[in-house]
């Protein structure tokens, strides 16, 4: 198989896989255990190409692994966002995860905490240095407490050259943005959320801790 019909055909076995596969098709994805591997393999091997893919691949090879990327990128998002779905208490609407950031969320003694981030040039649309989250819980009558009138919005991270509208600890540093946060340093970040919350004096056991990415 060309390398362009190898990747696209990866891409289409992760798609599915991603998205609620049924039994017969969970089968085929449990027989794939390399796939996870095999796909970073590929996808890093081609962008570290850069400028220099396989004259081989025609324009219409190029469209149709774009097509597969974008289809397999959006699955992905959603599902890593999952994480913070269906957590206590249930009565909460799901906080909106702000695009060009992220949420850190936990439950503390029956109230959902959650703090919005930005990935380095962007900045909050209001000015929140003080204001590390927002809650929700029987004393918000399970209404998210957001400077935004009504709904789950938390947060928007505007373009900014600089960031001064939040606490330091609420921007994700240069060259980490959101998800390679996530996908390295996730643990590490919730710990520190956590420890942020016990110096306000919110004690109590956390629960369903996670961190999402717009």
């Amino acid at each position: 198989m060309a390398p362009t019909g190898t990747l696209i055909w990866i891409f289409s076995l992760a798609a599915v896989c991603v998205s609620e596969p049924s039994d017969d098709t969970f089968k085929n994805c449990t027989s794939q255990a390399p796939l996870f591997e095999r796909l970073s393999a590929d996808v890093k091997e081609a962008a570290e190409s850069s400028g220099n893919l396989p004259s081989e691949w025609s324009s219409q090879q190029s469209a149709a692994l774009i097509g597969s990327m974008r289809h397999l990128t959006d699955l992905l998002h959603k599902h890593q966002l999952k994480d913070c779905q269906l957590a206590e208490p249930k009565e909460c609407p799901e906080a909106q995860v702000p695009e060009n950031g992220g949420l850190v969320c936990v439950t503390v003694e029956n109230t959902r905490y959650c703090k919005p981030l930005c990935n380095h040039g962007y900045d909050f649309g209001f000015l929140r240095r003080s204001r590390l989250f927002d809650s929700c819980g029987p004393k918000t009558r399970f209404r998210w407490d957001t400077q935004y009138v009504g709904g789950n919005r938390l947060a928007v991270c505007n373009a900014a050259m600089i960031q001064i509208s939040g606490n330091q600890t609420a921007y994700f540093p240069k060259d980490q943005d959101c998800l390679k946060t996530k996908s390295q340093l996730q643990d590490s970040l919730i710990q520190s959320t956590v420890a942020e919350l016990k110096a306000k004096n919110i004690e109590g056991e956390p629960q369903n801790a996670c961190l999402v990415c717009g």
